[in-house]
């Protein structure tokens, strides 16, 4: 898994989740008094937009134990070299059935470099709460992408996207992947992989779970909208069955688009 993930810059593992846990994050996220109620929308640069709630610490919630179990918090911090990770912050993407906004080519540290974090030293873990398809928008990757180094980025709409022509060449001599994916699944990501998804123009909502880590030796060099390092403490797989749906967001820091820098002061 490691050399797949350093070679390819991604590595897909089918089934991690099983249905009831599954389940149970979906009935989570589904409760519009909880994480939507933080929700905000971003403009795609061509008349949509995608819901987004983003938080900074994981909490003791379900989502915050999704993020912190050994399956996968300590996957990651294994895939990323086995040094100490620290959460960096979750979100809930939602693409809603013929709204649901396109993400431009991008690469997670062409945000994340404009906040202080020095090395390339971050990865996410993509999890599907519903199906992905191609239909839907599912996420596309090209592979390898990760060993161009970071690109120059420049503001799109609300979004920041990777040089086009540095991509249009990438293209040319790199696969182009359409990462489809049951709910269950879970993708493992480099913050250099360059990725994108299209507009969801389906019958179909297209929403996912989203966790970025950070290496405690990454730790960004100035304040800003996400956490310096904070100590994470990992709980065991059954952890996340055992929570009830009762436990509380409190000290999750939900942050608004307005509260990111990394964006501002950007003209496409």
């Amino acid at each position: 898994m490691k050399e797949a993930y350093d070679s390819n810059g991604y590595i897909l593992v089918r089934n991690m989740l099983t249905k009831a846990e599954v389940e149970k994050v979906k009935r989570a996220v589904d409760d519009d008094q909880g994480i939507q109620a933080r929700a905000y929308s971003r403009d795609d640069g061509k008349s949509r937009r995608s819901r987004v709630s983003l938080w900074n610490h994981p909490g003791d919630d379900i989502t915050g134990r999704l993020a912190r179990m050994q399956r996968v918090a300590g996957t990651m911090e294994q895939l990323m070299g086995g040094d100490e990770v620290y959460h960096y912050h979750s979100k809930l993407m939602m693409k809603d059935a013929h709204t649901g906004g396109r993400h431009v080519w991008h690469q997670d540290y062409g945000y994340w470099y404009n906040n202080g974090c020095l090395y390339p030293d971050m990865a996410s873990v993509f999890i599907p709460v519903d199906d992905c398809t191609r239909e839907n928008s599912c996420l596309q990757v090209l592979r390898g992408s990760h060993r161009l180094g970071r690109i120059d980025h420049s503001r799109i709409g609300e979004q920041l996207g990777a040089d086009p022509e540095r991509v249009e060449q990438a293209q040319k001599v790199l696969e182009h992947i359409y990462v489809e994916m049951k709910a269950g699944d879970i993708l493992f990501f480099h913050c250099n992989l360059l990725h994108t998804s299209d507009q969801n123009s389906s019958d179909n909502r297209r929403w996912v779970f989203i966790v970025a880590f950070n290496k405690r030796s990454n730790n960004p060099y100035k304040q800003h909208h996400h956490p310096q390092y904070t100590p994470m403490t990992k709980v065991a797989d059954s952890a996340l069955l055992q929570c009830d749906g009762s436990e509380p967001l409190g000290g999750k820091w939900f942050i608004k688009l307005q509260d990111d820098i990394s964006i501002k002061d950007r003209v496409h």
